[in-house]
């Protein structure tokens, strides 16, 4: 059996076992070892940010469905802000039942690039952290902020560095999971938000490289980048060592890759050839049924990832 074929089967094995429904046993276990064998085949794990799927459902169900979807990993955005200890008990158990980690988190009300703000925003981390802690979560992502009146913009530019120092000394050293705590600076395009500061990937990468700690990175959202300015992969392939989590949909609409303009095939097969160890979180609005449209974005992910890899093989053989 080549590689190819074998990789067929894998997916109809995977398909078989979601067949049967996750509440089952025997598909939970077959579930979770194909899961494990397809992920082998990428240097990056796969996530799916919740605030995008099934939101009319109670957050356990949430995490069912993706579940079902072939994903261990999520994405939060505050939505345990005002839970009771039961709640958080709920979530805990499900997730340990389907075997799913929180990889990131956001939701934080305070940006860095206001200096005003500063002492609010480290208020804000230190409380964030310890819902962190509970949900074994070690990433969260922090935003610029808007732009603010009478301040220039190398004045806020340097404010994000100072901020971003500022918070990576709350989490020096500090582990959680077993895992470092890693702070995500994100843009924003300015059609979504024409306030926001920080709309520039190459700006950030910038910050990033300037605030030079290990656990501050930057959140690669191609959606944003492709309305903002493009050139997705050069950047992509510059900064690779700085990019901790991506995100992925496409333009226009936020849909799923293959929607739109953005050529999802040459950037998860770029990621699989710069071995990017990170998260790639899917945060799109699907056009059709979540499951299923998780589950293509996904196979597309491996697919590329397994392109990737007969190429550097090939190339290594030759």
């Amino acid at each position: 059996m080549n590689r190819r074929e074998f990789n067929r089967n894998l997916a109809v094995t995977a398909l078989g076992a979601i067949s049967q429904g996750p509440g089952s046993a025997m598909a939970r276990g077959k579930i979770r070892n194909v899961t494990e064998a397809a992920t082998q085949e990428a240097p990056f794990r796969l996530s799916v940010m919740l605030w995008t799927v099934f939101r009319d459902l109670p957050f356990e169900q949430r995490l069912e469905k993706v579940a079902e979807a072939g994903y261990k990993c999520v994405e939060l955005v505050g939505e345990y802000e005002k839970w009771s200890e039961d709640d958080f008990t709920r979530a805990n158990v499900k997730r340990s039942e389907l075997e799913i980690t929180f990889d990131t988190t956001a939701g934080l009300k305070y940006g860095v690039s206001n200096p005003n703000d500063r002492e609010a925003l480290l208020a804000d981390l230190r409380k964030a952290l310890v819902a962190m802690g509970r949900l074994e979560c070690p990433s969260i992502i922090l935003l610029s902020g808007d732009t603010v009146s009478g301040m220039t913009r190398e004045a806020q530019h340097r404010s994000c560095i100072d901020g971003l120092k500022a918070a990576a000394k709350l989490v020096e050293g500090r582990t959680i999971a077993g895992k470092p705590v890693q702070l995500l600076l994100e843009t924003i395009d300015p059609e979504e938000n024409p306030k926001y500061f920080l709309t520039s990937a190459a700006e950030a990468f910038e910050i990033v490289k300037a605030v030079n700690h290990p656990q501050v990175k930057f959140l690669y959202d191609f959606f944003h980048e492709q309305i903002a300015e493009g050139n997705l992969i050069e950047k992509l392939e510059k900064n690779i060592e700085h990019v901790g989590v991506v995100h992925i949909a496409d333009v226009p609409g936020r849909h799923e890759p293959g929607t739109g303009e953005i050529n999802y095939q040459s950037i998860f097969r770029k990621l699989a050839e710069l071995s990017f160890g990170g998260v790639a979180a899917m945060e799109f609005l699907p056009t059709g049924d979540p499951v299923a449209q998780l589950r293509a974005a996904r196979e597309m992910a491996m697919q590329c990832c397994r392109t990737a890899r007969n190429r550097e093989e090939a190339s290594v053989g030759k």
